[in-house]
């Protein structure tokens, strides 16, 4: 499909890159069944006609895929980028040129360009809104207050998106109902163990050229995220160190296999520090200052507040950019060097090219879905953060299954009947 973009408003970094763009964007489709089946959907019954939205996402070809199916569904979108680094820009100019979407993202944008996008967006008065942090939704609350009205319900993708989300529940601010994307089992347990763990890795190899096999690894959370990366690496040779502060947690890590330490202990033995919390400031001051000369530090957190570099400034007598996203820091302590890469944010997207498309297949048919859940449902669903109903994502898994040419058992009646009642026994 070819659009015309005389008329349309948009903010990419070069729209010359639409063919390439294109090619990459039908590449990961062939990896997205399940999406394409939703997309083929809602092409026939247009659940979304003529609703307003904007998608706060990282820019990719996997989320092209997704903002195809939601214009299939009847959908007016805007798309801009969720952070400053993970624009793929020949997949921006793609959306615009050859399916007609309006993007505003360009890779790189400064801080300023990336809330001029968000406030552009909101300039859409849309209607839904597919949220990646919930930056979008902060911003609608601080400023857009006239707005909140007409919005039918958000959805989050992230873990740190739906922290903010409670917390503003809890404020009594949230009066529209919102779809926690994150915590459905075919997003969280797939894209945050999978996708995040494989693509944590190539973004750090890609940026450095590194070996991984006989280098202490430090994963710093151990979440679903922080499991990926520990698995994934331990795969790879390293030796994991993990460190948390949620006791559970903690004693899951120790029972899979990796040692458990505070980041204190943690930061004069790593090799690769890898932050994936969102929180602010899990690694600081006191721990750049003890690290062994030439480590590496990055995260695969939400947001670039994981690492406090403004601290790490502070401590280093110069600091040099030594590769694309190495930025190399030389303490005024002892001459050690600490290597930060992408700049402290999402370094999967900074320096690769994010999840795997068929992981993220399955994220974004949660997206989908919800985004068609809240219409649907507009009017009886109350305010507040709400998960997609089991059935929904069991949906999503059994396409999934399908598409992968995997069948399952079904209960018989008599197992039916079996765990419907209390009466048998032994």
């Amino acid at each position: 499909m070819s659009a015309t973009t005389s008329s349309l408003e948009y903010d990419v970094k070069d729209i010359g890159l639409a063919p390439q763009g294109k090619q990459r964007i039908e590449w990961a489709e062939r990896d997205m069944p399940v999406l394409r089946l939703i997309r083929e959907r809602f092409a026939a019954d247009q659940p979304l006609k003529g609703k307003r939205l904007i998608a706060c996402a990282h820019i990719t070809t996997e989320t092209a895929n997704l903002a195809r199916a939601l214009q299939a569904g009847g959908a007016e979108s805007i798309l801009i980028a969720s952070n400053p680094l993970s624009t793929q820009d020949d997949v921006a100019a793609s959306l615009v040129a050859d399916w007609g979407i309006p993007v505003f993202a360009i890779k790189g944008e400064s801080t300023e360009t990336y809330n001029r996008h968000v406030r552009t967006a909101l300039d859409f008065k849309p209607e839904i809104i597919i949220d990646d942090g919930s930056d979008v939704v902060a911003t609608l609350l601080k400023e857009r207050g006239d707005q909140i009205k007409d919005i039918i319900g958000t959805t989050e993708e992230t873990t740190t998106g739906i922290q903010r989300l409670e917390s503003i529940a809890r404020a009594g601010l949230l009066t529209f109902p919102s779809i926690a994307v994150n915590n459905a089992q075919t997003k969280h347990f797939f894209d945050n163990r999978y996708g995040t763990g494989q693509s944590t890795l190539d973004g750090i190899i890609r940026a450095t050229n590194i070996l991984l096999a006989g280098r202490t690894l430090v994963v710093v959370g151990y979440g679903w995220c922080g499991k990926g990366v520990a698995l994934r690496a331990r795969g790879m040779g390293s030796n994991v160190v993990v460190t948390e502060v949620d006791p559970i947690k903690a004693v899951e890590a120790v029972m899979d296999g990796f040692r458990v330490m505070p980041i204190a202990a943690a930061a004069p033995l790593g090799d690769i520090f890898v932050t994936v919390t969102g929180n602010r400031h899990v690694i600081d001051s006191e721990h750049f200052a003890v690290m062994k000369d030439g480590a590496i530090v990055c995260n695969s957190g939400h947001f670039d507040l994981e690492l406090n570099l403004v601290a790490l400034g502070q401590l280093a007598e110069a600091s040099s950019k030594v590769r694309p996203f190495v930025e190399e820091y030389k303490l005024k302590s002892n001459g050690n060097r600490v290597i930060v890469l992408g700049e402290g944010r999402l370094i999967n997207l900074a320096a690769a090219e994010g999840h795997p498309a068929s992981v993220m297949d399955m994220s974004f048919a949660n997206q989908a879905l919800s985004v068609e859940y809240l219409v649907k449902n507009h009017g009886t669903l109350a305010p507040g953060v709400h998960l997609l109903p089991k059935e929904v994502d069991a949906e999503i898994a059994s396409l999934k299954l399908n598409a992968l040419g995997m069948s399952i058992d079904t209960l018989t009646s008599e197992q039916l009947e079996y765990i419907d009642s209390w009466e048998h026994g032994t």
